[in-house]
Formats: C-alpha cells, sequence, structure tokens
C-alpha cells in the first residue's frame, strides 16, 4: 500500500488566488462577447460568451458573499 499525502491550502488563499482569476476572465469574455456582437459572427458564438460573463460575474458575487460570511463572529 501507498500512503498519498494531500496539501490543503487555507480558503483564504485560494480566494485570493481565484479572485483576480476571476475577473480576468470577466473582462476576456466580455470583451469577445462585444467584438462577437460587432462583427459578423454566428449568434450562438455571442451567446456563448455571454453566458460565460454572466457566469464569471455570478461566480464573482456568490464568492463576494461566502466571504463577507466568513468575516462575521
Amino acid at each position: 500500500m501507498t500512503d498519498h499525502t494531500t496539501e490543503t491550502r487555507p480558503a483564504g488563499v485560494l480566494s485570493r488566488v481565484r479572485r483576480p482569476v476571476l475577473w480576468l476572465l470577466l473582462a476576456v469574455f466580455a470583451v469577445c462577447n462585444a467584438v462577437s456582437s460587432i462583427a459578423d459572427v454566428n449568434v450562438f458564438v455571442g451567446v456563448g460568451f455571454g453566458l460565460a460573463t454572466l457566469g464569471c460575474a455570478a461566480a464573482l458575487i456568490a464568492q463576494h458573499y461566502e466571504t463577507r460570511g466568513n468575516g462575521r463572529s
């Protein structure tokens, strides 16, 4: 048998890494959505970028309320 050890990170470190990545993805998807709306691109491509933008925004909002609740006693 082998023993597997896993490294666990504190929740604060993970949220500090996740937030900038979500903001970056939100900006990229929003720009791609705007460009696909202006350009003559298939409508499903624009809808996909719009849904991805909405998903990133929802994840940021959920993370905000999650970390806000952890700070209170």
